[in-house]
This record gives C-alpha cells, sequence and structure tokens, in this order.
C-alpha cells in the first residue's frame, strides 16, 4: 500500500482520536434508535436511512482539508483523490452497508439495547474470519481465544432468547429480529476488511482525504439504497404524522433525529478512522470492546433486564477482549525486539 509516512507518535495520537469518535458512535448510536422505537417512532427503513444521512457532514473537514493543500501545494492541489476504480469498490460496500444497516434497524426494533449489543459483539468474530479470508490476516492463538469465546456468549444468548422480550413483541418477532442483529453482525464483520482491501489495493497514497472520500461515498450509496426502501415504504409520508404522535413530542422527535443522525456518522467516521491508523480486526475490536458500555447505558437508560445469561456472555464477551489485546500487546513486543528496521516497515505498511 501506497502512502504518506506518519511517525509512530502521530499514528498513535490519530488513532486515540478516532477511537473517541467511534466511542461516541458505538455507545450513542444503538441508544437513540432504541429511544426512537420505544418513544413511538416504527419506521424500520427510515431508522436505518438515519444511519447514514449525515454524509453531507463530511463536506466539512473535505473542505477544511482542500484549503490546507491549497495553502501548502497552491493552484495544484487537486479537488478530490478519489479514483474511479476506488469509487465503484466504495459505492458498492455502501450499498452492502445499506443492506446492513436495514437488518440491524430491523434488529433494534425487536430487541433491547443490552440484546442487541450483546450479539453485535461476534461481529469480532466474523471480522477475524473476513480478515483472514479477504486481507489475509494471520490469526494468533489468542485472536482464535477471543473469536471462539465472543461466538459463546452470542451462542449463549440465543439459548434463552424470549427471556428479555420487550412489551408487545411477539416470540416470532423477537426470533426474527435476533437473527437479523446476527446477520447484521455477520456482514459487517465482511464489510470491514473490503475497506482495508481498498487502501491495500488503492495504488495511490491513502492520506486523510483519500479515507474521507471513501467514507463519504459509502454513505451516501447506503442512504440512496435505503431512500429506495423508504420510497417504496411511504415513509417519507408518514414522517410527519410519526413526528405529532411521538411521545416525547413533535419538536423532541426531529431533535432525536438530527441527534441519531450525527452519532451515527461519528460511528461511521471513527470505523474508517481506526482501519486507516491500524487495521480492520482493530476497528472490529474497538467495536467490541466499546459494547459492553453501551450495555450498561441500556440497563440505566431504558432500566432494561439484565439477566444472569446476559452477564455470563458479557463476562465471556470482555475474557475475549482482554485476550486478543494481550496476543497484540505479545505480538508488538515481539516486533519491537527484532530490530529497529523491522520496526520501521511495519510502522510504514500501517500507516496512512
Amino acid at each position: 500500500m501506497e502512502h504518506h509516512g506518519l511517525s509512530t507518535t502521530t499514528r498513535r495520537i490519530l488513532l486515540l482520536i478516532n477511537c473517541l469518535i467511534l466511542a461516541v458512535g458505538i455507545c450513542g448510536g444503538p441508544l437513540m434508535m432504541r429511544l426512537y422505537y420505544v418513544e413511538g417512532g416504527s419506521r424500520v427503513w427510515f431508522s436505518s436511512w438515519l444511519q447514514t444521512a449525515g454524509w453531507p457532514f463530511t463536506l466539512i473537514p473535505l473542505a477544511i482539508l482542500y484549503f490546507y493543500r491549497r495553502k501548502t501545494e497552491g493552484t495544484n492541489a487537486k479537488y478530490y483523490m478519489i479514483t474511479p476504480r476506488i469509487f465503484i469498490a466504495s459505492f458498492i460496500i455502501g450499498i452492502v452497508t445499506g443492506l446492513d444497516d436495514f437488518l440491524y434497524s430491523w434488529g433494534g426494533s425487536k430487541l433491547p439495547v443490552s440484546t442487541s449489543s450483546l450479539l453485535l459483539a461476534a461481529q469480532l468474530a466474523f471480522t477475524a474470519i473476513g480478515a483472514f479470508f479477504i486481507v489475509k490476516l494471520k490469526f494468533t492463538p489468542y485472536s482464535i481465544n477471543a473469536v471462539v469465546l465472543l461466538t459463546l456468549g452470542a451462542v449463549l444468548l440465543g439459548v434463552r432468547s424470549n427471556g428479555d422480550r420487550p412489551e408487545g413483541v411477539t416470540s416470532k418477532a423477537y426470533i426474527i429480529g435476533f437473527m437479523m442483529t446476527l446477520l447484521a453482525a455477520a456482514l459487517y464483520g465482511v464489510i470491514l476488511p473490503c475497506i482495508e482491501l481498498i487502501y491495500l489495493k488503492a495504488k495511490q497514497a491513502i492520506t486523510a482525504t483519500l479515507v474521507l472520500e471513501i467514507q463519504m461515498v459509502m454513505c451516501f450509496a447506503a442512504t440512496a439504497f435505503c431512500t429506495v426502501g423508504m420510497i417504496a415504504n411511504n415513509d417519507f409520508q408518514a414522517i410527519s404524522r410519526e413526528a405529532k404522535q411521538f411521545n416525547l413530542g413533535e419538536v423532541r422527535y426531529y431533535t432525536v433525529i438530527v441527534w441519531t443522525t450525527i452519532i451515527w456518522q461519528c460511528f461511521f467516521v471513527g470505523v474508517i478512522g481506526v482501519i486507516y491508523c491500524s487495521s480492520s480486526l482493530m476497528s472490529g475490536v474497538m467495536i467490541a470492546v466499546l459494547l459492553p458500555v453501551t450495555e450498561v447505558l441500556a440497563v440505566v437508560f431504558f432500566r432494561e433486564n439484565f439477566s444472569g445469561e446476559k452477564g455470563l456472555a458479557l463476562f465471556l464477551s470482555l475474557w475475549g477482549f482482554v485476550s486478543y489485546f494481550y496476543g497484540e500487546f505479545r505480538q508488538t513486543k515481539k516486533q519491537k525486539n527484532k530490530s529497529p528496521k523491522t520496526e520501521m516497515a511495519t510502522t510504514h505498511i500501517e500507516s496512512v
């Protein structure tokens, strides 16, 4: 992968910033979506659309980066960095992301946040498997252990799937929601390595501008996909009616909608940024590691039941996270002990 070199310190600072942005998205996004459903919202396609509809916000940092290039490069500065080849690949992944958003929104309409978040923890397992086949990521005993533990956590929840069914949700709808959420986790586990593959096959410098352009194209394509679903389902005509019937009032309905869009955009920017600074598996780990925080917040804000099965599934998830990070720590230590040249090469490969 061709790139602009970054020092280890700069890369770590960028990684930390993107992790913080991702934390806002992964902790706030599911809660805002559940708030929409709990207080009277019912449009699944609209909820899916909101997850990526904030893509125009990406134009702000892109404009800032462009003016910075104009200042340093003069009139030779390009308006955009994305090539037709990368645009097409990003657009296709964006369409798949739109489908993933729909699956997740459907599951979120039927499941408590604490349950759907634990199910999404299995996404790390799918990401690891996807990264193994798509970008040839090597497994370690620790990453294999993490995959097994996270899978067991999802299976454990499935054994007692009706125990926390929300009021008004039938057993059939709950099971379908359960399967939809698990399928969404599997699909996103494939999407993340595909994004990393775009970087590896780009044949050009992977800059912050290009990363944001890829993210914007993906979110635009996902939004277009969900827009078609909304039109087919007459969601646009139903928004004003739904706002008037919203339990928190019409003004707060639109407030929830706007903040949902902004928070979900933080998620997508954070995901792309973490892959940019590290790898798709690291992005998957960050999503999985923040899910317990989402579960706790769901119990606090929505007073969801936290059963023994959820507690054990959470324990298995945390065990899996610790196993993965310990493996990464050992691997990093081993690489540092090799030679300064090896460390410099590794830094170049993983950096922008």
